[in-house]
């Protein structure tokens, strides 16, 4: 049993913890943002995995950004490439072979921005699985970073 003498330390002490901890998350959770629409850096991300996938695709591809979550120097995209204007990638030409393990072009990619540009560290075009589970690149982020809508 805590002695009366010492119970407002205790109260203090408790509350102090709560709010460094809730201040710890807030700080965290604030670091991960969505660059707005038309911006020069959300361009800069996009731009960084358009070679990856033109070659893969064929050009011209353009992007329905579902995520796209930046933190310190790294960026997260989930997108859907599409040619301009909205037409769907054939993806039956010669051009492209749909993996057994590929579940459509929903493309997951990780940056990093390094010497003024973003470079593409890692990425998977229609993963059936979350594959950067268990991958320590991706365990030094919060977990907010990846797997948040």
């Amino acid at each position: 049993m805590i002695n009366r003498h010492w119970m407002p330390i205790a109260v203090i002490a408790a509350l102090l913890l709560t709010v460094g901890q809730l201040g710890i998350s807030v700080a965290s959770a604030q670091q991960i943002y969505t660059p707005e629409r038309g911006s020069v850096e959300r361009k800069a991300v996009l731009n960084a995995i358009r070679p990856l996938l033109e070659a893969r695709l064929g050009a011209p591809v353009e992007f329905v950004v579902n995520r796209m979550n930046v933190y310190g120097d790294w960026a997260w995209l989930v997108v859907e490439p599409q040619r301009p204007g909205g037409a769907a990638i054939a993806t039956n030409g010669p051009q492209f072979k749909m993996w057994s393990d590929q579940d459509g072009l929903t493309t997951y990619a990780l940056l990093r921005q390094a010497y003024g540009q973003w470079n593409l560290i890692d990425y998977a075009i229609g993963p059936t699985d979350v594959f950067w589970d268990g991958d320590p690149l991706y365990a030094q982020f919060p977990r907010a970073f990846t797997f948040a809508e």
